[in-house]
């Protein structure tokens, strides 16, 4: 520093002792200095207070000269004592130089420049709050020093600026969050912990409504709770905490939209603590606001979904996120089925663009609004955002959620009770919304076939209670059962197309009433028929799926549906089946059903009988078909008790080649026999006189067999025929 310049209106003397390496000489210069301004300050002298605070800014505080910038420091703070309640005229002037020691090199200096930034503060008091943005940025640059005695310095200040914010109204928040949303992105430590601090002092003071802007910072608190630091995860847990519970008081003022992509990304990160506490968020927010988070709904499903797989480990969050599943379920209801209404100029005007709503959102690929709708329907997409949510109304679109249910249910490495959460969201979504959903069934189609070979039973089950919905519900019926019923959809013409042959001989079989009208039914539309030709293509394709799981899913189908459609219209399928060995097996296991299944018991005994024109025509229906396989046709004489003709089929198997299979099947059908099903069979072998051709074929049925249990079997009971001379005598 050169001694000959002039520092007027600082004397030599003073100049020396603030350039001076001792502390003791800079704290004498110091109060010299603030003599000096408390007499321009008496003096009402604003030019030279101005002077000795830009003197000792400019020429000590910004020196080059490391024991000058202490000086200049102390300096500094000694004017701001002198100047009192008038400091905050000065401030800026004050400040400034200050803040640029925080990035000195030398960490005394940056403990001497937190001491002189404290004494300005202490005495200005509300009159730093304009300056607050800077001495915040400063200060979080401290947090995180790694001088021991600077970061305590630091916290000191920091306690200081926290009274002051505290204890005032003139807070400016508005300015403030800018700063706030870029600083909580830190990855140091002390500084989270610093942000952390500063969140719960702001959410704290009741003038200060930081609700309003936690959509700017909520991404970045998630952030900071997968820090490696129990106690600054503890911190942010209570953070967010309080601001949860805001939102419960005051859901009416929540910006639920737009915190909605946030919360739908922490809640597929692999962090146990954010993914819990993102899914205990999500929970309150579909249950708070309700139908804002349709929009957001294939998202949520897609965070959802897979944590309803999880194990005991993450039992929490497979609990909430349960819950989460069910109440977005609810909120789906059959207004959602109504049609899109056109949108009037002023509409399109006063509703928010979805493009610009979803650029705000960060993570909008993977959870932001549905946004995939066919094109014709793309104009009425909107995201409302919590303003609007009053005088909009929020329109459901499926396109998004059932392209996420598709990608879930095709993924066979997913959990079961995901693949049944995925069923269940179908199911309802047809029931709620049927006419819509009809419009994605195309492409449904071919997947829902294919859960039928889960291993687990009750994804199967709810796998059939999907597809029944989509062949009976009325919403389904079409003019051209062949036609999609979207309006640019691809549909797999090998898994749908129905055989026009086909489908004019069985909807225009009388006894059908064209298979939408069976006595007693439900209507069963143009996709049952549809349904009918892919499940026997499926079994014919996956022979093992019909061993293992066949009788279990056509049992569930009669439950589900209608045991004589099922029946008309797979042997009128089967009638123009081309694998033969297929048709036949297919036929046995059909007839296995019909024959010993509690389910058929009233469609048995609507055949037993044949009363009816529509039981007579199902007869011959299933006999056209049944012929595939010579001994499933035998039984289905005796149980439709058309016996001469059995007697007559019999007869004629001995043109047949009788291999072993023939054999096992003949003994199948003798166990039958024996079996209560066939209770009135054995009984009218007391009335011999009226039932020879019965006694007859069963006879015929013992011929047949080699000497075998079977055989014995059905000799033993032969046996018990009475004589009918000797019935003839008792009379």
């Amino acid at each position: 520093m050169n001694p000959e310049k002039d520092f007027a209106p600082l004397t030599p003397n003073i100049v020396r002792a603030l350039n001076d390496k001792l502390y003791e000489k800079r704290k004498v210069a110091a109060l010299e200095i603030e003599k000096l301004v408390r007499e321009f300050v008496a003096q009402n002298n604003t030019v030279q207070i101005k002077h000795v605070i830009q003197t000792l800014s400019q020429e000590f505080a910004l020196s080059q000269h490391p024991h000058s910038r202490k000086g200049g420091l102390i300096g500094l703070a000694a004017c701001s004592i002198a100047l009192g309640k008038d400091s905050g005229l000065y401030l800026k002037e004050l400040i400034e130089p200050v803040l640029t020691c925080f990035n000195d090199a030398d960490s005394r200096l940056r403990y001497y420049a937190c001491e002189a930034l404290y004494n300005i503060v202490k005495v200005a008091r509300g009159a730093v709050l304009p300056h607050f943005n800077v001495l915040f940025d400063g200060l979080s640059k401290l947090a995180a020093d790694p001088d021991p005695n600077v970061k305590s310095g630091s916290e000191l200040l920091d306690r200081l600026l926290k009274d002051i914010v505290t204890e005032s109204n003139k807070f400016d928040l508005v300015g403030f969050i800018p700063l706030l949303r870029e600083r909580i992105y830190s990855n140091n430590q002390y500084a989270r912990q610093f942000i952390i601090s500063w969140i719960l002092v702001l959410e704290s003071v009741p003038d200060i409504n930081l609700l309003d802007y936690l959509p700017e910072i909520l991404d970045g608190l998630f952030q900071i709770l997968g820090d490696n630091g129990k106690e600054i995860r503890k911190m942010c847990e209570v953070v967010l905490g309080e601001f949860l519970k805001e939102i419960k008081k005051n859901p009416s003022s929540v910006k639920f939209a737009e915190m909605a992509n946030i919360l739908v990304i922490h809640c597929q990160t692999t962090d146990d603590l954010i993914q819990l506490t993102a899914m205990c968020w999500m929970r309150e927010f579909i249950q708070l606001a309700g139908r804002v988070m349709l929009p957001y709904s294939s998202g949520i499903l897609t965070a959802v979904l897979p944590c309803l797989a999880y194990d005991d480990r993450k039992k929490s969050i497979k609990e909430v996120a349960n819950v989460c599943n069910q109440s977005l379920m609810k909120l789906v209801t059959p207004e959602d089925d109504e049609p899109d209404e056109p949108k009037s100029a002023v509409q399109r005007q006063t509703e928010p663009n979805p493009e610009d709503s979803l650029a705000k959102q960060e993570g909008t690929s993977s959870g932001g609004p549905d946004s995939s709708c066919d094109s014709s329907f793309s104009s009425s997409i909107s995201v409302f955002p919590s303003a609007c949510t009053d005088r909009a109304p929020v329109t459901l679109h499926l396109d998004g959620i059932v392209q996420v249910l598709n990608c879930h249910l095709s993924d066979m490495a997913i959990g079961m009770m995901t693949r049944i959460a995925v069923l269940k969201w179908l199911y309802h979504l047809y029931i709620k919304t049927p006419r819509k959903m009809f419009r994605h069934t195309d492409s449904l189609f071919p997947i829902l076939l294919q859960t039928l070979s889960d291993e687990s039973d009750e994804v199967v089950l709810k796998d059939l209670e999907v597809l029944a919905e989509i062949a009976s519900s009325p919403a389904g019926q079409t003019d051209d059962p062949g036609q999609p019923d979207g309006p640019d959809l691809q549909i797999n013409h090998s898994e749908l197309q129905v055989p026009t042959s086909s489908k004019t001989s069985l909807l225009n079989t009388p006894s059908t009433k064209g298979l939408e009208c069976s006595p007693s039914t439900p209507t069963m539309n143009s996709y049952f028929y549809k349904f009918m030709i892919n499940l026997l293509q499926r079994f014919s394709s996956e022979r093992r799926l019909l061993e293992v799981r066949g009788p279990f899913i056509i049992r569930q189908l009669c439950l589900l549906l209608n045991a004589e459609n099922i029946f008309h219209s797979m042997a009128d399928i089967l009638l123009r089946e081309e694998d033969l060995k297929f048709a036949s097996t297919m036929v046995h296991t059909l007839n296995t059903i019909l024959l010993t299944s509690t389910e058929l018991f009233q469609l048995r005994n609507q055949l037993k009988d044949l009363k009816t024109l529509e039981s007579q025509n199902l007869f011959c229906c299933l006999y056209r078909s049944w012929c595939h396989n010579p001994v499933t046709t035998v039984s289905l004489c005796f149980l439709t008790q058309n016996y001469r003709h059995a007697y007559d089929l019999i007869q004629k198997f001995g043109d047949l080649e009788v291999t072993v299979d023939f054999l096992t099947e003949v003994d199948k059908l003798v166990q039958l026999i024996e079996c209560p099903i066939f209770t009135y069979l054995r009984l009218q072998l007391l009335d011999v006189k009226n039932n020879p051709y019965l006694i007859k074929a069963l006879y015929g049925l013992l011929m047949l067999l080699p000497q075998s249990s079977a055989f014995q079997l059905l000799s033993h009971r032969l046996q018990c025929v009475p004589n009918p001379e000797l019935l003839q005598t008792e009379r």
